[in-house]
């Protein structure tokens, strides 16, 4: 695996209105928000949300009491403070999920939703993610699964190259990579995490199904298929819920950001954070905290 990955970086996208205002995906949205009631805590107290995007998932974490939303791109969290707002509750930061910019054992949840598939080193990706969270953290976890159903048949019916049985990821377009359930689970595994339950998600992720089921019923149906997930793992989209285990840090009261060129605690000085060990600035305009290294230098 490279040192530094490659970032997929939708600055300047309009992703969240291409692709979910105005496509027709209020299935996609609705099952994923199935799946997070099911595996989120009732409660907690600081959650990370990592690859936030424009926040379209942030006002399904509303037992948390506060919320960071980290995504690189700087113009999604511009688009996530219009729909969100700037208060307390929520904290905006653009960084790098490779060199996360927080103190070791901050946070007690965390969730990745479709952020992992853009990852060319979803280990390195995950350890970070562990690296943050307390002991007994909940990190809900959504990947894309190469072991999916149509993937199969494709296969089996020489259309298809890839194996979707083998366990290496599979990247279909630049930054887009679908995994298999057994490699992420290893990778969790091996990463400090044990793995709490499974959902298998979006079973019915085709054009004719939408069409000819109405959106309700389209729901039930997912709701129920997404019980097989800790049996076998066959649909599209898998969610897990898992709890970060082995002794961890717990980070110091008044601790929040670290420098990610040099791991050092910052001071939260905004519009302005100095590293007093390296030197490097990490600017916060209009309420986003900025500490994209290739970005600032």
């Amino acid at each position: 695996m490279s040192e530094k990955p490659p970032i997929c970086n939708y600055e300047g996208s309009d992703y969240q209105t291409s692709f979910w205002d105005q496509a027709d995906r209020a299935y996609e949205d609705a099952v994923e928000a199935v799946a997070l009631k099911r595996l989120l805590p009732s409660r907690g107290k600081l959650l990370l949300e990592l690859g936030a995007g424009a926040g379209r998932n942030t006002p399904r974490y509303s037992g948390y009491e506060r919320v960071v939303l980290l995504d690189y791109s700087k113009t999604q969290l511009q688009q996530a403070q219009s729909r969100l707002g700037t208060g307390d509750r929520y904290i905006y930061v653009a960084a790098d999920v490779y060199r996360l910019p927080f103190v070791d054992g901050l946070f007690d949840g965390a969730t990745m939703i479709r952020t992992l598939h853009h990852m060319a080193d979803a280990p390195k990706a995950l350890q970070q993610v562990r690296s943050v969270l307390q002991e007994h953290a909940v990190f809900i976890l959504e990947y894309a699964n190469k072991q999916n159903l149509k993937a199969i048949v494709r296969y089996l019916l020489g259309k298809q190259k890839w194996n979707p049985f083998s366990a290496e990821p599979v990247e279909f377009a630049a930054l887009n990579f679908d995994f298999h359930p057994r490699t992420i689970r290893t990778w969790l595994v091996n990463s400090g995490f044990e793995i709490q339950r499974q959902l298998t998600v979006s079973h019915y992720r085709m054009g004719l199904f939408k069409k000819l089921i109405p959106l309700k019923i389209l729901v039930w149906m997912d709701s129920m298929a997404q019980l097989s997930g800790d049996a076998w793992q066959l649909s599209p989209s898998v969610f897990s819920r898992n709890l970060a285990v082995g002794a961890s840090e717990t980070a110091q009261p008044g601790s929040f950001f670290k420098c990610p060129q040099c791991d050092t605690a910052l001071n939260d000085t905004p519009p302005l954070l100095k590293c007093q060990k390296c030197g490097q600035e990490y600017p916060v305009e209009d309420g986003i905290y900025d500490f994209r290294l290739e970005a600032l230098n």
